[in-house]
């Protein structure tokens, strides 16, 4: 599709804020007003409208696509959205782990453990470490707490926790992500810790490398929506 437009600015409108193309507002793909909580969230949606060429790429369009997910989708059954982010913590990908002799296992405890015991101790649970891949189940306490985390959230943070989320395998990941001066890259590094892991003994591949940076990218654009989106 060819640019439409000359200017995209962010602006005020009823019940918080949105983007304007050549002064008329955007709705969401599904119909509905495109209205998000700061500010700052719709100016780096404005960002993106603006940054668009002659013709325009549907790839560039990170927070407006989150934004617009958060709106028709998100905050209009978020009980739904929760209920898809649980078994995340029934099975997280940082409570499963090798047996205890192997090398493996110790650079799983060095990068995995304190991001786990970090979030025990602020929810004041126990999560039951797994040797090997067999499922196990989980401590309904540390689930139930996870849950309560889940439902403080609104329709933007939980949009943008969908999004890191999945590409981590790991809720504990994915809520940390969304945390105030969050260092996305050691998150990152975390969540790929096992394909890392084999890269260094097998060697890298060219096309693992471009999906890892391009799922790195998609992970930390979701965390700054949120932090945006708070502001």
């Amino acid at each position: 599709m060819k640019r439409f437009y000359k200017e995209a600015a962010a602006v005020a409108i009823d019940g918080g804020f949105g983007v304007a193309l050549d002064g008329r507002k955007i709705k969401t793909v599904g119909g509905r007003a495109q209205v998000v909580p700061t500010l700052a969230l719709a100016e780096a949606m404005a960002a993106e409208w603006v940054a668009q060429g002659e013709e325009i790429d549907p790839a560039l369009f990170m927070f407006r696509d989150m934004a617009d997910y958060a709106i028709d989708v998100v905050a209009q059954d978020t009980g739904a959205v929760v209920t898809d982010l649980v078994p995340y913590a029934e099975t997280d990908t940082l409570c499963y782990r090798a047996e205890p002799d192997e090398p493996f296992a110790a650079r799983q405890r060095l990068m995995w453990e304190p991001l786990l015991t970090a979030t025990e101790a602020r929810l004041d649970v126990a999560f039951v470490r797994v040797t090997g891949v067999m499922h196990k189940p989980q401590n309904p306490q540390a689930i139930a707490a996870m849950k309560a985390e889940i439902d403080r959230l609104d329709a933007f943070q939980l949009a943008a926790l969908q999004n890191t989320t999945s590409l981590a395998a790991s809720l504990i990941i994915g809520l940390a992500a969304l945390a105030d001066h969050a260092d996305l890259d050691a998150l990152w590094d975390a969540a790929n810790l096992e394909e890392d892991w084999q890269a260094e003994l097998w060697g890298k591949d060219e096309e693992a490398l471009e999906r890892r940076a391009r799922r790195a990218a998609g992970f930390a654009a979701a965390a700054r929506f949120a932090g945006l989106a708070r502001g």
